[in-house]
């Protein structure tokens, strides 16, 4: 089926996620990393909890409480010093240097683009005018507006409202397989970004193509739209 507009995840897909690693690394000398991942892990565990529980604390604030319970667990010392320049990191994290050029491609075919994203409307402007790429999308949407986390299908449908055409007419790119997963059983014909080489999700459905690299998504689209 033809791909009429292409919606990426922002964090891990087009921001790098593990980035504040070396901001942590600096407060927190051989604990960056270990902390980069314990708060990733956390922060999704509580979008998931707060939705499943109905109740809605937005991202920014749910990754501050991640952070805070990632430095517990590892023994940190988080000031609020600290804690604001992590979570200042965090609103601006460094794009995945392939994205201009992917992504350029993608709107030279004519495609309309877009975000949809678990950030708040402010992390996901400040995280894109940061980078450069604002230029790039149609539509930058939030969780947000719905109160409700990916994968609630509440969340989903943002994109088919946003662009006015089909789901199945839409493909949903993210680095989170669970994310691809979650949009693949809503419509989307989706395109897993596998950057790390982890395994298939075990949840009895799969991405209509995995890839590694934003690159891999305008290639996917020239396959399918000819």
């Amino acid at each position: 089926m033809p791909i009429k507009a292409v919606i990426f995840d922002a964090y891990g897909t087009l921001f790098d996620v593990f980035s504040v690693g070396a901001l942590g690394e600096d407060l927190f000398p051989t604990k960056g990393a270990a902390l980069a991942v314990l708060w990733r892990d956390k922060q999704i565990e509580y979008t998931r909890l707060r939705t499943m529980s109905d109740q809605y604390r937005d991202f920014w604030n749910v990754t501050q409480d991640a952070l805070a319970f990632a430095c517990d667990s590892l023994g940190l010392p988080l000031t609020d010093a600290a804690r604001d320049r992590l979570m200042q990191q965090y609103a601006q994290l460094t794009a995945f240097d392939e994205n201009a050029a992917a992504l350029t491609k993608l709107q030279d075919a004519g495609l309309p683009l877009g975000i949809l994203s678990n950030g708040t409307p402010d992390m996901l402007r400040s995280a894109v005018e940061s980078a450069g790429l604002a230029r790039f999308f149609d539509h930058v949407l939030s969780a947000d507006s719905v109160r409700k986390f990916k994968t609630a299908p509440q969340t989903y449908q943002l994109g088919p409202d946003a662009f006015g055409v089909p789901v199945s007419d839409i493909l949903f790119v993210s680095s989170n397989c669970w994310d691809a997963c979650g949009a693949t059983w809503f419509g989307y014909q989706t395109l897993w970004l596998n950057r790390y080489d982890q395994p298939l999700e075990r949840l009895g459905v799969r991405p209509n193509r995995i890839g590694s690299a934003l690159t891999d998504v305008a290639a996917y689209v020239a396959e399918i739209n000819g």
